[in-house]
């Protein structure tokens, strides 16, 4: 894991995973140190992952307010419960869905729920963190927001992609790619992510872009991409082409026995 500062008062709390055949895929969570500080997302869900120690290099975890789960997705919800014990003053910012979905597993101790709906805002002291509804997204508690103080954009899943490396997931930019491999690393992630853009009307899905160019942010924070800075209307354009692009369509049941028998001693790559 690796952290690293974006704009004044953010910090990344960058991870990734090798999905094979794919790329490294990025796994972000951030920390807002606003008046109130606020932690977005609490990483993998990885018995080898400690995401209160990853905090802890940051700020005190004593001093978080605020927790910001952009949706109920294990790769977002990692350190929730610890991170909950830690910071006893804490409060997890969802939905009435997100916390319905976090009942299949573990209960969010209701006394520590904020209930915020895209269109409302929060409050966190110098600033107020503006929810909406990405345009691409996988779960139907997902609900990011805009920091009108920084002009930063935190996205959850939408605008990410793999990366070519688990150095350039971690600790680079997405502007370290060429345009055209960023384009191709974005439009794959959003056919497996959200593959529900295939099958809606392109138009109407395209209008669905408009609020995020009227936002403009400087920056945009995604959980699965690289710091992306000075970007949003090249990446919002990635997004427009996306109804026309492939589908995804993972491998099957003969290319899983192929690359089982590539990890044999003495087994051919694949």
């Amino acid at each position: 894991m690796d952290t690293h500062k974006v704009g004044s008062d953010t910090t990344v709390l960058a991870d990734s995973l090798e999905v094979p055949g794919i790329g490294h895929l990025p796994a972000n969570a951030y920390v807002l140190t606003a008046a109130e500080p606020v932690v977005v997302d609490t990483g993998l869900s990885l018995a080898d992952r400690d995401f209160v120690a990853a905090l802890s290099g940051v700020m005190d975890p004593r001093d978080v307010r605020w927790i910001w789960l952009t949706h109920p997705d294990r790769d977002h919800t990692g350190g929730i419960f610890a991170l909950l014990e830690a910071a006893p003053r804490a409060r997890v910012v969802t939905t009435f869905i997100g916390c319905g979905i976090m009942t299949t597993e573990r209960a969010l101790p209701l006394d520590r729920v904020h209930f915020l709906n895209p269109g409302q805002s929060l409050d966190v002291g110098d600033r107020s963190l503006h929810a909406f509804r990405p345009p691409l997204f996988d779960n139907p508690a997902t609900v990011g927001f805009y920091d009108d103080r920084t002009r930063i954009c935190f996205t959850s899943d939408c605008f990410g992609g793999p990366m070519p490396s688990a150095e350039l997931a971690e600790s680079g930019h997405a502007s370290d790619l060429k345009p055209e491999e960023l384009r191709a690393a974005q439009l794959l992630w959003a056919t497996i992510d959200s593959p529900w853009v295939h099958l809606v009307d392109a138009e109407k899905y395209r209008a669905s872009l408009a609020p995020m160019r009227e936002m403009d942010p400087e920056i945009v924070l995604c959980t699965h991409l690289p710091p992306a800075v000075r970007m949003t209307d090249r990446m919002l354009g990635t997004l427009a082409r996306v109804p026309d692009s492939d589908p995804f369509v993972g491998p099957d049941q003969a290319a899983l026995e192929a690359m089982l028998r590539s990890f044999e001693p003495g087994g051919a790559p694949v």
